[in-house]
């Protein structure tokens, strides 16, 4: 275990990351780092939490964190890790899969936390290489929240495993929305993610873009505060497809937890969750 003592700069280790992706061989028996990262003593930001909120469509000034934001505060732990050295799978075209988020209690926006985050294994995939990253948030010693993040780094492989995704029909239209071009700099600038291919088409360009698109995590967190989330809930959710901005799309929910962003036409799904409550 390796204990921090304040949050790690995202810049410095994106760059550090994109300089040794070259030399990245991903495969799903290589090595990875196993000791987990920690963070005692963190306290959120309020303005940057207020940004957050305002971006991703929450309300401000709630006396809870939302259910995504300790994402936001354990991602330069996750980034840490997998723009080591010792990290197999190259960063630079690293892409988000899915979530999963457990929240188990309220979280009081002024309360002081311990965050940790650690590699749990890497996995084949018909596409490549899959990694599972776990992020938890401790209250006076308990876990109040943890997610399980994978990531994808795609590359040549003889794997041929079958990994089929469930479909269903379209659910009912709920909103249509209109996402402006420039929410990847302000999600960016509330989150401290300036990952280049979220920020303009230029940038995004160097990466293969034709368009900056929106960030995977932008879009389940403005999902979930249209849906709603219970105190004590599980989340999961599903990146299908890049979100090019600036962009029209349909919120998509069924009452029973289930939700989905998908393209005007319906026939393409951005994202697709559910969420479902936690007994005490």
């Amino acid at each position: 275990m390796t204990v921090l003592t304040r949050p790690p700069a995202l810049g410095p280790l994106f760059v550090r990351g994109a300089l040794l992706s070259p030399f990245k061989r991903p495969a799903g028996d290589a090595a990875f780092p196993r000791a987990p990262l920690v963070l005692p003593g963190l306290r959120p930001d309020l303005p940057r939490l207020a940004a957050y909120e305002r971006v991703c469509g929450f309300a401000t000034g709630a006396e809870g964190l939302p259910v995504t934001y300790p994402h936001v505060l354990g991602f330069p732990l996750a980034m840490k890790l997998m723009s080591a050295r010792d990290f197999p799978l190259p960063l630079l075209g690293l892409v988000h899969t899915s979530i999963e988020i457990s929240r188990y209690a309220e979280l009081p926006a002024d309360e002081v936390y311990e965050v940790a985050a650690r590699v749990e294994g890497l996995r084949p995939h018909r596409r490549g290489t899959e990694a599972a990253v776990l992020t938890e948030m401790r209250a006076g010693g308990a876990v109040v929240w943890e997610s399980r993040s994978t990531y994808l780094a795609r590359h040549r492989t003889s794997y041929d495993g079958a990994e089929p995704r469930a479909e269903h029909e379209p659910l009912p239209v709920v909103d249509e929305w209109r996402i402006a071009g420039d929410v990847g700099r302000r999600y960016g600038a509330a989150s401290g993610d300036r990952n280049p291919i979220h920020l303009s088409a230029p940038t995004a360009r160097l990466f293969g873009f034709p368009r900056a698109i929106a960030h995977g995590m932008w879009t389940v967190a403005r999902c979930l505060a249209a849906h709603g989330v219970p105190e004590r809930a599980r989340v999961t959710a599903e990146f299908r497809a890049p979100v090019p901005l600036p962009a029209t799309v349909l919120y998509t929910a069924d009452g029973t937890g289930r939700f989905e962003l998908r393209g005007p036409g319906r026939d393409r799904v951005h994202v697709r969750g559910r969420v479902c409550a936690r007994e005490a």
